[in-house]
């Protein structure tokens, strides 16, 4: 792989970072006075102008921004405005959780979908194609926080089977996972039908077979690894993804991550905690683009001396 191409990448990637950065932390200031907001419209005005001379509010945007900057550079992120502690610590204590959700779902997807995309890709234009994608369709139609609020009626408030808030036990994953993998793995499915089709089509599958290979060492031997190399392109949108829809499913199910902590920390006008939170997904979503975009570049090096030329 060229250097160049590296460093185009790595450059990138942290000059979006960088803007991600800098757009959260405009736009959290200029949503309105977070001092105001913590203690609200009738509290002591002294107590307000405290706040904000404590936490440096009173000072202009600018200002703010470029002592941010140069904290940042030190290692410091900030403390959290609810209860004083670093804002690292209060968002990395939820990290657990969500990784744990996300690597389950991840799992469930990955077993669902690719071989759904292969047996309807097998079947092409019969019925088990058409309902394995009727399927598909709608597993994607249906949104993250509607299909959990219809897990949750059916399973926890009719049938009281699973418990519909917390994550203490196995069977609190259960509707979660459902509810991400559902939509990612009919993602997966539709793709990787197209790319089986299209690689079934291929000259050298028609010629292994007229040399009478045996169907199924044609397909595990030359359709799945061909098929599965386009798939890494789907990769990085599915870290996004999953860190979407997780901020949804953890505040549908009360689940104790990182997506339920930054929506109430946006509602409790927590700003450092709220910039943390953004820039750890930030910084997941656009390392998992580089990851892929450095894989592809490996997995097929014309990819990377095409954009070296550019």
């Amino acid at each position: 792989m060229p250097t160049r191409y590296l460093l185009q990448k790595i450059i990138r990637a942290l000059l979006t970072i960088c803007i991600i950065v800098t757009f959260v932390f405009i736009a959290l200031r200029m949503s309105g006075d977070a001092a105001l907001q913590i203690y609200g419209p009738d509290a002591d005005v002294d107590a307000i102008e405290a706040l904000r001379e404590a936490w440096g509010l009173n000072k202009p945007i600018w200002k703010q921004y470029l002592i941010y900057i140069g904290n940042i550079f030190h290692g410091d992120l900030g403390q959290s405005y609810l209860d004083g502690r670093d804002a690292v610590e209060v968002v990395m204590e939820r990290v657990p959780k969500t990784l744990s959700l996300m690597w389950i779902t991840a799992i469930v997807t990955f077993l669902i979908g690719i071989p759904a995309g292969i047996y309807s890709a097998l079947h092409h234009n019969t019925v088990k194609d058409r309902s394995t994608m009727t399927l598909a369709v709608m597993g994607l139609s249906i949104p993250n926080f509607f299909l959990g609020v219809l897990l949750i009626l059916l399973f926890s408030v009719t049938w009281r089977l699973l418990p519909s808030a917390g994550s203490e036990s196995w069977r609190h994953y259960i509707m979660p996972v459902i509810t991400m993998a559902t939509a990612e793995a009919s993602v997966f499915a539709r793709f990787m039908r197209s790319s089986m089709l299209e690689v079934l089509s291929q000259p050298y599958i028609r010629t292994a077979i007229a040399k009478g290979v045996p169907w199924r060492k044609v397909v595990r031997g030359h359709a799945l690894p061909n098929a599965a190399i386009p798939t890494v392109t789907v990769a990085g949108f599915f870290v996004g993804s999953l860190i979407v829809g997780g901020v949804i499913t953890e505040n549908v199910f009360a689940w104790p991550g990182v997506g339920r902590l930054l929506v109430d920390s946006v509602a409790n006008r927590d700003l450092a905690v709220v910039q943390v939170a953004i820039l750890l997904i930030a910084v997941s979503m656009v390392s998992a683009n580089l990851i892929v975009d450095l894989s592809y570049g490996w997995l097929d090096p014309r990819v990377s001396d095409l954009q070296t030329k550019e």
